[in-house]
């Protein structure tokens, strides 16, 4: 199964998000062609309700040590509740990779 597929499946399980997309952006990096090494993650729950933007990172990178440990290298997270989703209408669109160490 396809990385992407294996943290859609595993976000879907452990938070019932009420939106949750997962975007691969390895092709936007200096990775070869069909890498899965760079994910946005934008997800709505109720479960990030009381929950301050570092704990909400930090149950999402939970879910993914593995991952991390066998290839996955960046992974940008946006986690709302639902009453911060609703109206929403930010571009959480990615900025173009700058090549790492060329800044």
């Amino acid at each position: 199964m396809a990385l992407s597929s294996r943290i859609y499946n595993q976000l879907r399980t452990h938070f019932s998000p009420k939106h949750l997309e997962v975007i691969n952006e390895s092709y936007m990096h200096n990775v070869p062609k069909g890498s899965e090494t760079h994910f946005k993650v934008i997800i709505v729950s109720d479960v990030f309700e009381g929950k301050s933007p570092v704990q909400r990172h930090r149950a999402v990178n939970a879910l993914f040590k593995d991952e991390f440990a066998n290839g996955l290298h960046a992974f940008s997270i946006v986690a709302k509740t639902p009453k911060q989703w609703a109206g929403n209408s930010v571009d959480y669109s990615s900025p173009p990779c700058m090549g790492g160490s060329k800044l």
